[in-house]
């Protein structure tokens, strides 16, 4: 374990299982903890390396509940990301981070247009209407990347070869945080485990619902049944 404010545990094992996937690509397992070994989610890991380039595709975070969904969302520079709103209330998505600053203006439904994002880093999501609305959204130029599960894990599949591995989490101490070192991929299947020292959600939540407000809601969900 280094000293600085992101601790980073790995292991590499080889021959753990055998694969149904193509010849040229190895299944990895990375674990993301935190704490004493406890699972974490939405962890963005990505990977520099390689010999395949990524492939764009359309990425969507909606809101749902007055919340977003994902609450973290991977992606490669130059993806188009459309941000649907599911709820019966208008949402204005907004970010006023360096690597991609926009205003969505109060809409329900999809937006006529996507939101192509050209720079990477890390863009904060926000709702002019609803201050406890907060999402992330990275973005990178690496090939290989994606967000941790409820249980903390997340697969590859990969070519053998070596990687250079990065770590991200909304709620880690450092603020720039160190890479993750080298992941060197054999032709069998492997395991790496990450953990990263957070702080406490500080996230503004959500506020109770007033009569009023409840008395709307259970309005709008029965009209929607």
């Amino acid at each position: 374990m280094s000293s600085s404010m992101m601790r980073i545990a790995r292991w590499l094992t080889g021959g753990l299982m055998a694969l149904s996937v193509p010849v040229w690509a190895t299944q990895v397992h990375i674990a993301v903890i935190e704490g004493q070994d406890n699972p974490l989610a939405d962890a963005v890991v990505t990977l520099s390396g390689g010999t395949n380039p990524a492939v764009l595709q359309p990425a969507v975070m909606g809101q749902r509940e007055r919340r977003y969904v994902p609450h973290v969302l991977a992606a490669h520079t130059g993806t188009q990301v459309s941000f649907p709103n599911s709820d019966n209330v208008r949402h204005q998505v907004y970010s006023f981070s360096p690597a991609k600053r926009f205003d969505l203006p109060l809409y329900h439904g999809i937006p006529a247009d996507p939101v192509t994002f050209d720079r990477p880093g890390v863009i904060v999501l926000g709702c002019n209407i609803y201050d406890w609305m907060v999402g992330y959204i990275v973005i990178t130029d690496d090939p290989w990347f994606a967000v941790s599960n409820e249980k903390g894990e997340i697969t590859f599949d990969l070519p053998p070869g070596k990687y250079h591995v990065s770590l991200w989490h909304p709620f880690a101490k450092a603020r720039q945080l160190p890479h993750g070192g080298d992941l060197i991929v054999s032709a069998t299947a492997g395991t790496a485990r990450y953990a990263i020292e957070i702080t406490p959600d500080n996230e503004p939540s959500e506020p109770a619902p007033n009569a009023l407000e409840q008395a709307f809601r259970s309005a709008a969900d029965d009209a929607a049944k």
